[in-house]
């Protein structure tokens, strides 16, 4: 999408309808994640709605969701 670039404010993201997990807490401590275009993810941190969005492709968010489910990064959670 047109316009739409690592670091720009979150809020300020084209069209960007949020999306968050049900298991996020009262303390918006949560990452929320918007389709930008046809192949493009956005994300941005709950807590900071206006701070800035890392935009990924679609590749990337397939690759990084896959090791999640794998469990690669399970040595990442407190």
């Amino acid at each position: 999408m047109v316009g739409v670039h690592n670091g720009m404010a979150a809020g300020s993201v084209p069209g960007a309808q949020w999306v968050k997990a049900s298991a996020c807490d009262a303390k918006n401590s949560c990452v929320e994640v918007a389709r930008v275009g046809e192949n493009e993810i956005a994300m941005q941190n709950s807590r900071f709605p206006e701070g800035p969005a890392l935009v990924f492709t679609r590749d990337e968010i397939v690759t990084f969701f896959g090791g999640v489910l794998k469990g690669d990064f399970d040595s990442m959670t407190v």
